[in-house]
């Protein structure tokens, strides 16, 4: 039996960096991804539970550039980590998958999706009411992948609980097959962060360091971290920024 296609993901999490990560790692002569970043193969609303990897392969194929073949071909779909139901898929099609889970700060980069919902047009709620309303917003959605999904476009604070996520992914895969970036750290020096990402791959890294670029940043107001909006999606995200440092002794507000 062949080996999956779909040997890496940039799987997690959004509005931490996962475009330019990809972007970066789209012009390593090894490594291919698709040409829309985001493949979407194990969230689409009609997947087939009892789908083989062969199947799954198929629909990955016509995604990927013309030339993978014989290349190490991944995936950046961030939404992957955020669901277990899509971890294990995964984990069925691929046990050996390699995951590139990028982090950044809960808060942040829940006003960061919020802004980007409202200039897209999907989110009618100022800050305030959109973070104290989420929880009754996505209730009955929790399975639900369609496109306009609350569960998509409003989990603001729940795909903040990287605590969860983790415990998940390392249910399912051994730790030494999951590489945790820290969005910040592909902001100020990506060369580095590409480094460690090409060792992880067990590919060759670039002979010349990327650029830094920018990428989809968004047009968004600046939170200042002592303001009302910032603190209170701080408060509301306590518990799981607690969870993270206790279990996996990651801490965001260290100095």
């Amino acid at each position: 039996m062949s080996a999956p296609l779909i040997r890496f993901l940039v799987g997690g999490v959004q509005k931490a960096g996962t475009t330019a990560l990809a972007r970066y790692l789209s012009g390593h002569p090894h490594l291919r991804l698709p040409l829309a970043k985001e493949a979407h193969v194990f969230d689409r609303p009609d997947f087939d539970e009892a789908s083989t990897s062969a199947d799954i392969d198929r629909l990955h194929a016509p995604l990927l550039p013309r030339d993978a073949a014989g290349a190490l071909c991944g995936d950046a779909t961030p939404f992957y980590v955020f669901h277990p139901r899509l971890v294990a898929r995964i984990a069925r099609y691929n046990p050996g998958m390699r995951w590139i889970v990028l982090l950044r700060h809960p808060v942040d980069r829940a006003l960061s999706q919020y802004h980007m919902e409202r200039e897209r047009g999907h989110e009618p709620w100022p800050l305030w009411p959109a973070l104290l309303l989420e929880r009754w917003r996505l209730r009955r959605h929790w399975n639900d992948f369609s496109p306009e999904s609350p569960l998509r476009r409003h989990s603001y604070l729940a795909r903040g609980d990287y605590a969860r996520q983790l415990s998940v992914l390392y249910a399912h895969f051994p730790r030494e097959q999951v590489l945790l970036l820290r969005s910040r750290a592909l902001r100020d020096d990506p060369a580095a962060c590409l480094a460690r990402t090409c060792a992880f791959l067990g590919v060759p890294s670039l002979p010349q360091p990327p650029e830094h670029r920018e990428v989809f940043t968004g047009n968004y107001p600046r939170y200042d971290r002592s303001g009302p909006s910032w603190r209170l999606a701080r408060w509301l995200l306590r518990k799981p920024l607690a969870r993270l440092r206790e279990e996996y002794g990651i801490d965001f507000e260290a100095p």
